[in-house]
């Protein structure tokens, strides 16, 4: 499903160029649970976000489900994003005027979905996430916990193939935090590629590849 070949990204910070990709080749199955791992500055949220189509590499090839998307023109990107990727951010990236249920519902908005269908899917998607009982409530009003399930509903309310999770449990206790792990691992079982980055070596170890990063490479686990 993924295959990246040769990916280099470089960032110009003042005088001085950052490596921040050097030469990345991975492949990942479809509906394949991969952590990504490493310390800060390892290139782990540069190279999800390639995978995610919110970068651009500066050289090499990204295919996914056999498509170079990397020569796809911005339109393109952003409609096979759409499509096929959903993301799940540390910072929930919650909209704070709408509802929990008008948050999930904005992608299919967005997308043109009819109503009776964005209701529909909407109501489905709080009901298996546990928080059916919190649609009209904004996201202050939400705990942490409620909040990432909010975020998980609206990520994978377009069904997507891959799910991308950035420090997924990185404001959450520890309960929350595995509840959102167990979600996530129950959506990989329904067939969800899963592609984590996390800082914590027990959460990480729970997929089913670990791949670890160093200086913008990949270490180990790259096949």
């Amino acid at each position: 499903m993924i295959q990246l070949d040769g990916i280099h990204r470089i960032f110009q910070i003042g005088d001085e160029q950052v490596h921040a990709l050097n030469g990345i080749n991975l492949s990942i199955d479809k509906a394949e649970y991969v952590s990504i791992m490493g310390p800060s500055g390892s290139g782990k949220s540069t190279l999800l976000n390639i995978l995610g189509l919110l970068d651009h590499p500066d050289e090499g090839v990204y295919f996914l489900d056999g498509a170079d998307v990397t020569s796809f023109p911005d339109e393109k990107q952003a409609q096979t994003r759409h499509d096929k990727i959903g993301f799940v951010f540390q910072f929930f990236h919650l909209i704070p005027r709408l509802t929990a249920a008008e948050n999930i519902a904005l992608p299919m908005l967005l997308a043109g979905i009819p109503p009776n269908i964005r209701h529909e899917r909407t109501q489905q998607a709080m009901q298996d996430l546990g928080i059916g009982n919190r649609a009209n409530h904004r996201p202050e009003q939400l705990s942490g916990g409620q909040r990432q399930r909010v975020a998980i509903a609206r990520a994978i309310i377009m069904r997507p193939s891959i799910l991308l999770a950035d420090e997924p449990t990185g404001n959450l206790d520890r309960k929350s935090g595995h509840d959102v792990i167990d979600i996530l691992e129950e959506l990989n079982k329904n067939g969800i590629g899963l592609i984590m980055v996390t800082h914590d070596p027990d959460l990480g170890s729970r997929a089913q590849r670990q791949i670890k990063m160093i200086d913008g490479r990949i270490v180990s686990g790259a096949d």
